[in-house]
Parts: structure tokens; C-alpha cells; sequence
């Protein structure tokens, strides 16, 4: 069960130094929580099935471990060019919960993989009720004059172009009380100077969030976004240096990076009849305060 106070969230490990992108939650030395014994269900989302892109590892992993734990079948995507064992490690959870769990190797910059990943989903468990687009690229440049083309053409196709292929393959199987849940971020709020790129892409993703919301309004469909602050996952030995690494959520006000699950309990909240009257609405988990 998850522990009520902030303080007693595990720190960084100093051993985790730089991974190949996009890094590994078996590679990492400090293993995060998602949930796999913290995180306790109550029924939430019982008979909803769930499309999570970036779900074999880091906060797609921990919301799709607390989504079947909730009682949703679960979709998870992940990177093509990744090995499979972060996937099926998730995929061994969701379904030890007692639910579906069907796992999916593709790529969000592709419209029509997009496309084929979500019909495959809904086909698989018959309906499709959530999406959460959660899949992203990030990596750390220390001036503007460092990111190249080709950086930057794939983290807007990456975080952007993928987030609105998603949205339009799902809107296709959403009925009246679907939702889309999109995974934003602090630097939209505040910005990151060594993350020029991916910050851009966050704020994209909060103004199509917003605007989303007020296309599909009339439909019944909710959409909103999560905006993590500091994370432990996968991406940050992946694409920080070892120094930054070490000091990763140190400007926290519980001077530690969120685990996983600590960001997974709003999708649940987001995506459960708790939230039927929230949509356009950005929610900021930062562990900082006074970001919105």
C-alpha cells in the first residue's frame, strides 16, 4: 500500500549512470515502483479497456499495472527499435491482476501504425474506452545552436505528431464517456533551458489537450494531460549526463524525483467517473507547487 508521506519516497541511486536511449527499466540499478506491490485497485475502471503508448516501462508501466488493478484490459505500445523485456515484464503484472494485456511493438511517428495499434486493440478486447498517449523523446542539449534537424524533427513527430495520430485512430472506437489522457510536462510550464526541443512539444501537447477537449465536448468524450515533474524512469540515465542524473529531483520539495506510481494514481483518477466533469484541464504533478 502506498505510503501517505512524501518524505519516504526512495532517492536516486548514484550507481545509475548513462543507458542507450531509451533506456531500460531492467537496466536500471535503483528499480522503480510502479505499483507492482504499493498500488492497491477498488474496482475503478471495471470493463474498460485501455490503449497506453510508452507502456512497457516508467509511467506507462505504472499506469498500466494500476489501470488492471482498477479492472481495465490493457494495450500497451513501446518503441520498435527497443527489446521486448520491459513489455513483457509489464505484461506479466496487468495480467497477474487478473486482466487482459495485449502487447504491441510499433512506432508513433507512423500514422498508419498508429492507426493499426488502436483498430488491433479494439478488436483484441472489443471496445476501447481510454487512451493514453504517454510515448516521448527527449534528449538533453545545452544550447539551441546543438539541436540538429534531425533531433528536432523527431521530437515533434515523436511527442506531437504522435500524440495527434493516436487521438485520431481513437476517436474512431470512443463512445460517450471515453477519455484521452496525454502525457504533458513541468518544462511546458516552466521551461528547460537544456530541453529546448521537448519543452516546445510539452506546451504543444497542453494547447491540444485544451483544444481537443473542446472538439470532442459534444461527443461526451473527456480529454485532459498529466504534467509530470521529475520522474524516476528509463529516459533519465538514457538522456542526462551522470551529474545530472545524481541529482535528479533535488529541487523538489521532498528533494527527491516522483516514482512511477506516484503519477499513475492521477491517470487513474482522470481516466474513473470520479473525473466525468473535468476535461481541458491540466494537471500538474511536479512535487514543486505554484507551476499552474
Amino acid at each position: 500500500m502506498l505510503d501517505r508521506n512524501p518524505m519516504n519516497g526512495p532517492t536516486v541511486s548514484k550507481k545509475d549512470t548513462q543507458q542507450p536511449y531509451p533506456g531500460t527499466d531492467d537496466a536500471m540499478h535503483r528499480k522503480a515502483d510502479h505499483g507492482e506491490e504499493s498500488y492497491q485497485g477498488c474496482g475503478k475502471l471495471t470493463g474498460l479497456a485501455a490503449v497506453i503508448t510508452g507502456g512497457d516501462s516508467g509511467i506507462g508501466r505504472a499506469v498500466a499495472i494500476a489501470f488492471a488493478k482498477e479492472g481495465a484490459d490493457v494495450a500497451i505500445g513501446y518503441l520498435s527499435e527497443q527489446e521486448d523485456v520491459d513489455a513483457q515484464e509489464t505484461r506479466r503484472h496487468v495480467e497477474a491482476a487478473g486482466r487482459r494485456c495485449l502487447v504491441h511493438r510499433f512506432d508513433v511517428r507512423s500514422q498508419s501504425a498508429c492507426r493499426e495499434f488502436v483498430d488491433l486493440a479494439a478488436k483484441e478486447f472489443g471496445r476501447l474506452d481510454i487512451l493514453v498517449n504517454n510515448a516521448a523523446y527527449q534528449m538533453e542539449q545545452q544550447g539551441i545552436e546543438e539541436l540538429t534537424e534531425e533531433q528536432i524533427d523527431r521530437t515533434f513527430r515523436t511527442n506531437i505528431f504522435g500524440y495527434i495520430y493516436m487521438a485520431q485512430a481513437a476517436l474512431k472506437h470512443l463512445k460517450e464517456g471515453g477519455c484521452i489522457i496525454n502525457t504533458g510536462s513541468v518544462t511546458a510550464l516552466e521551461g528547460n533551458p537544456g530541453l529546448i526541443d521537448y519543452s516546445a512539444t510539452k506546451g504543444a501537447i497542453h494547447n491540444f489537450t485544451l483544444t481537443l477537449a473542446q472538439v470532442v465536448s459534444e461527443k461526451g468524450i473527456r480529454v485532459n494531460a498529466v504534467a509530470p515533474g521529475p520522474v524516476w524512469t528509463p529516459l533519465i540515465p538514457a538522456t542526462m549526463s551522470p551529474e545530472k542524473v545524481a541529482t535528479f529531483g533535488e529541487d523538489t520539495m521532498w528533494k527527491r524525483p516522483a516514482q512511477p506510481i506516484e503519477l499513475a494514481t492521477s491517470y487513474v483518477f482522470l481516466a474513473s467517473a470520479d473525473a466525468r466533469y473535468i476535461s481541458g484541464e491540466i494537471l500538474a504533478v511536479t512535487g514543486k507547487g505554484g507551476t499552474r
